[in-house]
């Protein structure tokens, strides 16, 4: 696995902004290093158990075994008129939901997902894949992991943990977020980002910050701070009509312990 230093640089992309057809500047294994520390990782191939164990999870998720919520943006009408490609789009969660701020009391939820019989596979799958990767953080970033591990002892009660690492999950299918900051996140935690892709091109991640455009092989895995920056991901262009790309996330939601 190679070493790359991120530095800041100015960059003139904006909150909401859609990221740009942009090819990836970062395609083999990469140990990320800011200011001297660990910062996160890509892999490209991953251990072949946490191949197979994400193909299940995809394979499910795409199925009606998994109901989903769908994300089409407007309608086929207005998409067509301003010249966008319409793609269904929708997504699945998992473990601990960010609470509803219009609720008159505060209290967490959980996925209703938990309670669905036939989704039971696809939960199974996306928590041992989870457990690969948590492998791989603690021999590739072991103070990240010993760190995140104390932070979600620390501020996520248990009723609301997912795994030892992380509080939720959240699956989408060609979902290609403009540029966002993950500041829900809890702080000091990295992300999972897992990829599925077939017949499609694009989907990369890009953060402005470090001119990083990160690739999106599928079944590579992404271990970013969502909190950290700005980020977007690059257009989804199916290449044939079953063209998709999803990405499987984990990540750790501040503010839980709130609502013990």
């Amino acid at each position: 696995m190679k070493t790359l230093e991120f530095k800041s640089l100015e960059y003139p992309h904006k909150m909401g902004q859609r990221c740009a057809d942009l090819e990836p500047n970062i395609l083999e294994d990469t140990l990320f290093i800011e200011d001297g520390k660990p910062l996160g990782f890509y892999i490209k191939e991953p251990p072949i158990k946490l191949k197979q164990l994400l193909n299940i999870a995809n394979a499910e998720l795409n199925s009606p075994n998994v109901p989903k919520v769908k994300m089409d943006r407007g309608t086929r009408k207005m998409n067509a008129a301003r010249g966008i490609d319409v793609v269904q789009q929708y997504s699945a969660t998992l473990g601990a939901c960010v609470p509803r701020a219009h609720m008159k009391r505060d209290y967490g939820r959980t996925s209703q997902l938990h309670s669905v019989a036939s989704a039971r596979t696809f939960i199974k799958a996306m928590l041992m894949a989870c457990k690969e990767g948590e492998k791989l953080l603690k021999d590739i970033m072991p103070e990240q992991y010993e760190l995140q591990k104390k932070l979600i002892e620390e501020n996520v009660p248990e009723k609301y943990r997912l795994t030892d690492l992380f509080s939720s999950s959240i699956s989408n299918f060609n979902i290609a977020a403009a540029y966002h900051q993950d500041r829900g996140n809890l702080k000091g935690c990295v992300n999972f980002i897992f990829s599925k892709k077939e017949n499609a091109r694009g989907g990369h991640l890009h953060v402005p910050e470090y001119d990083a455009v990160i690739d999106n092989k599928d079944c590579s895995m992404l271990v970013y701070p969502a909190y950290k920056n700005m980020h977007g991901v690059t257009p989804i262009i199916p290449l044939a009509e079953n063209g998709y790309r999803n990405s499987l996330v984990f990540y750790a939601i501040d503010n839980l312990q709130k609502f013990f």
